[in-house]
């Protein structure tokens, strides 16, 4: 997209790509790490939030706990599993107690980024959303903090006959205001986390509802309450301590069921069956809620007070295990020939990877590619300067990995200042130009939909743990603060860099 400028550019040292958990998370830290630093987010929507702001379907609540999702600086008090509306609080808290909101500029959305390395500078091009007017920023580092999905639809397949249908289609990314179910008949489609919320928070006001799904998946019914943090409030203990002391259990249980899922798949996928069990019983577990594959090849979501289950206990939902044949007028007609009727059908089928947030980028005029980089764990990318991406855990939560790169970054940023250096990218060293190159994830160990439709827009992963994009926080959490920035892997240029090559 060409965007006239007409107004000089604003500078800054960083420039944050979205307010988001990971934005907000990466503004505080500079304040904390780089207090020189002068910064700017942008951020395309009204508010702050991501996620939490863009989704606006009934029940929208996290599926990771909040005391490993919330930040490592930040005390949680509420319940483990939280809504969106808890969640914006506890962000807009961080925000006021940190002076970060006269940082942020809303409606900013960036249509282009183009480093120069003759300036050292990324010129950043933005269009205000709410009066089109162009808006230009140059910065000397890019903080991608945007997320992994586009915000502005969902991901809906193209089934036949969908124009055939007389109802109304409604994806939850895009949940309409005037929408209302009530004494309607719904058929659900999806089985994941969005489904999993949305189902026990309409059930009560639709005639029926139907969740339909191609297959099981895992889920985690229990409280949502942690029973250690009730006990430390009891004995008065300050928030900060339970805030760490409960994060460190969670993390250690996490760790060792994640490990227990790879090493004895079977034991462990008995026991979340009879989690479920417990509540539906066996025949409906076994017919509805038993996948196929073994545990953690995708996210495992936990269902707060089995909320999920009670309304297929009580009759309020049913779940039927089918795939789609076609839409006719009236619904949706299965391979098994059944009609399943619907006033609404909700299509809750995933979203649409966003890749660096969907920016035109062009290094030294020469539009890039990100297919045809190499990953630095997941952070850096080769023949890329002066640019971090925050891309979080699959099966921890996002902001465990939003707060180690937020302290790499600055580690990097202040490691730039003591060598005098300008300019930062990654190459492969001379023991790595022979390594074999692979898609991003291996997915043969992680594969959700959304992933799968978008690896060929990714960059490329090494065989070395330096070119590989981890998901073991536990391994992580000790080895990127170790990381050496004086590595062959990280190429400086600048004042310092060129008295150390003379």
């Amino acid at each position: 997209m060409n965007v006239s400028i007409a107004a000089k550019a604003e500078h800054f040292d960083v420039l944050i790509v979205g307010a988001g958990i990971s934005g907000i998370g990466g503004a505080y830290h500079l304040t904390q790490q780089c207090p020189g630093k002068s910064f700017v987010v942008l951020e395309s929507q009204e508010g702050f939030g991501g996620t939490w702001l863009t989704h606006k379907y009934p029940g929208i609540r996290s599926d990771s706990d909040l005391y490993t999702f919330g930040y490592r600086f930040k005390p949680w008090v509420g319940p483990p599993i939280a809504t969106a509306e808890e969640i914006l609080t506890y962000m807009g808290e961080v925000i006021d107690e940190n002076d970060l909101a006269r940082h942020i500029r809303y409606q900013h959305r960036i249509v282009r980024a183009a480093w120069s390395s003759a300036d050292n500078l990324w010129t950043i091009d933005a269009v205000r959303t709410d009066t089109n007017e162009p808006r230009r920023f140059t910065a000397n580092f890019l903080w991608m903090c945007q997320g992994y999905y586009r915000h502005s639809e969902g991901y809906t397949p193209e089934w036949a006959g969908m124009d055939d249908y007389k109802g109304r289609i409604v994806h939850p990314q895009t949940w309409p205001s005037d929408l209302d179910l009530k004494g309607k008949k719904v058929v659900l489609i999806g089985s994941g986390a969005t489904a999993a919320t949305l189902l026990p928070n309409i059930a009560d006001d639709c005639a029926h509802v139907t969740l339909l799904q191609r297959s099981p998946t895992y889920f985690i019914p229990g409280r949502n309450a942690n029973d250690l943090a009730d006990i430390l409030r009891e004995l008065k203990i300050d928030e900060t301590w339970i805030h760490e002391i409960v994060r460190r259990k969670l993390l250690l249980d996490q760790d060792l069921f994640t490990r227990r899922a790879f090493e004895e798949p079977e034991s462990v996928k008995q026991e979340l069956l009879a989690g479920v069990s417990a509540l539906v019983g066996p025949e409906i577990t076994a017919q509805h809620f038993t996948p196929s594959y073994r545990p953690w090849r995708q996210r495992i979501a936990f269902v707060p007070d089995g909320d999920l289950f009670q309304s297929v206990k009580a009759g309020k939902a049913s779940v039927v295990t089918d795939e789609i044949e076609r839409f006719e007028a009236k619904g949706i007609r299965l391979k098994s020939g059944d009609l399943l009727e619907a006033d609404v059908i909700i299509t809750a089928t995933g979203f649409n990877l966003n890749v660096l947030g969907d920016i035109d980028f062009v290094v030294d005029g020469k539009p890039l590619n990100f297919a045809d980089t190499v990953t630095y764990r997941g952070m850096m990318f080769t023949g890329v300067p002066n640019m971090v991406w925050v891309f979080g855990y699959f099966r921890a939560s996002w902001t465990l990995r939003a707060d180690l790169v937020a302290d790499f970054v600055c580690r990097l940023l202040n490691h730039m200042d003591e060598r005098g250096a300008m300019k930062v990218s990654v190459a492969l060293r001379p023991q790595d130009r022979d390594m074999p190159l692979m898609p991003w994830m291996d997915t043969q160990d992680f594969n959700p939909g959304y992933l799968l439709r978008g690896m060929h827009l990714l960059p490329k992963r090494g065989d070395k743990p330096e070119w590989r994009h981890s998901q073991d926080y536990w391994r992580e959490k000790d080895e990127l603060p170790l990381v050496d920035l004086d590595d062959a892997a990280f190429v400086y240029e600048g004042k310092a860099a060129a008295d150390q090559a003379a």
